[in-house]
């Protein structure tokens, strides 16, 4: 019987003969950037082939706007911000959610949407404001939240709608040049909604072949044979190596839900601006749910703070390592970006595992 480790031998092997010029791949999962660290991915690929980060966190590409729209939300008078907690530590200009908390605005960290239409059935004389934030993985999540609040009259929620699409991110960074890219490394979660065929683009319209992943390291490592080699041949398509999660048209029901409740709307993503149709606003039956109606919020600038290139390592257009802030003056205990914030950011993943970069 072949052992997991001679088929991995033999996945180097085959990597390594068609990698004979230099690649640059890019992971749009912030799961799988984690991943490729945790299984010392990049210590088995010869050195012609570079791994770069992507926008694949949710809440590093919340811009520093919408930040600071949450942090004044939580400001007003009987409001109540829910939200996942990766966002409470993000900074912006006026200080972050967890400072907001320290000083005695009500801010609650759920552990699934759901939650809040519980919270807000308790306490009605409280408004509750449930954060999106989040890819098509957990945006069905928030759809039927708001669809159940509406079924059932809850009249003390709101949602300020910051869930984002990830082909369209993935056009915007093609069209853009700033990074050549050779490869895509897929994101499975995200796939597994939606399936592969809207990242056909990439291949048909930019000659750039893609591979869609598990999170485990043989289904790394044999996705990446798979995508160096369609490089190697020049022989751009989209390719599912995930097929145990991820189905060519994906979840139907959930994207049927999201369609139901969300249209699609412009967006803005740190580092690389507004991006049509890459947002997801609230459809006209469910828009008396959009907190940004509810609420008269003042607009606030996209600044990033001083110093920090969170937005360039967002686009690959420069590695964690090449942020002067970097383990210096922003770090997991005092971070000044969100990319140093959340389980899936670039710059979390290079602090954690600094010790096995080459």
């Amino acid at each position: 019987m072949t052992s997991q480790s001679d088929v991995t031998s033999k996945l180097r092997g085959m990597i390594e003969g068609l990698a004979t010029s230099p690649m640059t791949l890019m992971e749009v999962c912030g799961t799988h950037t984690h991943a490729i660290f945790a299984n010392g991915i990049r210590a088995l690929l010869p050195k012609t082939i570079k791994i770069i980060s992507g926008p694949g966190c949710p809440v590093c590409v919340t811009s520093q706007s919408d930040v600071d729209r949450m942090i004044w939300l939580a400001s007003q008078k009987n409001v109540v911000i829910c939200t996942f907690g990766d966002m409470i530590k993000v900074p912006g200009k006026g200080g972050s959610l967890a400072v907001a908390r320290s000083m005695g605005s009500d801010i609650r960290v759920m552990y699934s949407p759901f939650d809040v239409i519980e919270w807000a059935r308790q306490e009605k004389g409280k408004e509750f404001v449930l954060v999106g934030v989040g890819f098509e993985t957990t945006t069905p999540g928030f759809a039927a939240t708001i669809k159940q609040s509406k079924s059932i009259g809850i009249k003390n929620l709101s949602m300020l709608s910051l869930n984002k699409t990830v082909p369209e991110a993935l056009r915007a960074l093609a069209q853009s040049g700033e990074v050549k890219l050779d490869g895509l490394i897929l994101p499975g979660h995200v796939s597994a909604i939606i399936g592969f065929g809207p990242y056909e683009f990439l291949a048909k319209e930019f000659g750039v072949p893609g591979v869609v992943t598990g999170f485990e390291g043989f289904d790394i490592l044999s996705g990446l044979a798979v995508l160096v080699k369609m490089i190697a041949e020049k022989r751009p398509a989209i390719v599912n190596t995930y097929t145990r999660s991820v189905r060519p048209d994906g979840n139907p029901t959930a994207m049927s839900l999201m369609g139901e409740i969300f249209d699609k709307s412009p967006a803005v993503w740190r580092g690389i601006g507004t991006i049509d149709g890459s947002g997801l606003a609230l459809s006209g039956e469910y828009a008396g749910f959009d907190a940004a109606k509810r609420f008269e919020m003042p607009n606030f600038p996209d600044e990033e703070p001083k110093g920090c290139l969170c937005g360039k390592v967002i686009t690959g257009a420069v590695t964690p390592e090449g942020c002067p802030l970097f383990g210096v003056s922003c770090t997991p205990s005092d971070p000044v970006g969100p990319c140093m914030v959340s389980g899936e950011g670039t710059c979390s993943a290079y602090f954690k595992f600094r010790k096995g970069l080459r």
